[in-house]
């Protein structure tokens, strides 16, 4: 197959966004006041984390984004304002909210290794919320694809009016699932769950012909068009009403498989706003996601590098 160009693609992201932040350094003795390690930090550094990290793939591949998502009134917003404004192609929308903090995922790292991670968040409050879904209403016939990266954090308590308003408008959607509560993505285009979440909605099996059933099963219920799920080592499965598409994983060395989800979706939305079809979209996806888990962190793709990987 050959890589469409992704110039004119428009993908409209919505969901939550937060602000990776990394601290590297050293470990060279014990803590005299508790058993633990003493980092000593050399080097910070911000990436977009969350939805904002998806908007990042997007606009690395080559295509356009915009982003509507809530931050707080404070260092860490404007931070990630920053970042996602020096990406050029994101148009980045983030309501500003007094009554939260934006999130934070704060990581220490000594010699390639995570000691620790510590969390800041909180909910965004109904009024901001409600701005942010009248300024969805207002993208959405500008886009060509809608993508909603869930992180459970409060910031698409309005998805189910979302799905309903992007396909009564002929827009794919295509969600980042998070939670047991899959019942608010019914009529979605496609869902992108990781083997663990899927696991955690419709129970374990014991072989592919089950996990088929129960795929199936879910993606009947919820009038999905696909559920792409994604397996770590196993490759990713696409199951739609007449056929089951499963690609096995690239072999290659996995530094991290933070954020894959992110470059997964990032690129089936790219793929599809081009015009490519579900199939290939997976197909070049889980190529994007051979190459992201090489790097550390929350990274991203570039086209260029996706046609390397398939040797052209």
């Amino acid at each position: 197959m050959k890589l469409p160009s992704f110039d004119n693609a428009r993908v409209l992201v919505v969901g939550d966004v937060m602000l990776d932040r990394y601290w590297f350094g050293d470990v060279t003795r014990i803590s005299p006041e508790a058993p633990v390690p003493v980092l000593k930090v050399s080097r910070v550094e911000e990436r977009p984390g969350g939805a904002a990290n998806v908007a990042r793939n997007i606009a690395s591949l080559g295509a356009h984004c915009t982003l509507l998502s809530v931050v707080g009134a404070d260092e860490a917003g404007e931070c990630l304002q920053r970042l996602l404004t020096g990406q050029g192609r994101v148009e980045a929308m983030l309501y500003r909210d007094d009554s939260i903090s934006t999130i934070v995922k704060l990581r220490a790292i000594a010699r390639q290794q995570q000691l620790l991670r510590i969390d800041f968040e909180t909910q965004p409050s109904h009024e901001v919320l409600q701005a942010k879904l009248a300024d969805f209403r207002q993208r959405l016939p500008l886009c060509d694809v809608v993508l909603l990266s869930d992180y459970g954090k409060g910031g698409l308590t309005h998805i189910a009016e979302m799905i309903r308003l992007a396909r009564a408008a002929g827009k794919p959607v295509l969600v980042d699932p998070k939670g047991d509560d899959y019942a608010r993505y019914h009529g979605a285009t496609l869902l992108t769950p990781n083997r663990s979440e899927f696991r955690d909605v419709a129970g374990s099996w014991k072989n592919e012909a089950e996990l088929t059933a129960k795929a199936q099963k879910l993606r009947a219920e919820l009038e999905l068009d696909a559920l792409l799920v994604t397996r770590s080592e196993e490759g990713m499965s696409l199951f739609r009403a007449q056929e089951v598409l499963h690609e096995p994983t690239q072999a290659r060395e996995v530094f991290d498989v933070s954020g894959a989800g992110d470059t997964v979706i990032a690129t089936l939305a790219v793929m599809l706003a081009s015009g490519a079809n579900m199939a290939d979209a997976v197909r070049v996806a889980n190529r994007a996601a051979g190459v992201v888990v090489a790097k550390l962190g929350t990274a991203v793709v570039s086209r260029e590098e996706i046609l390397e990987d398939m040797g052209e």
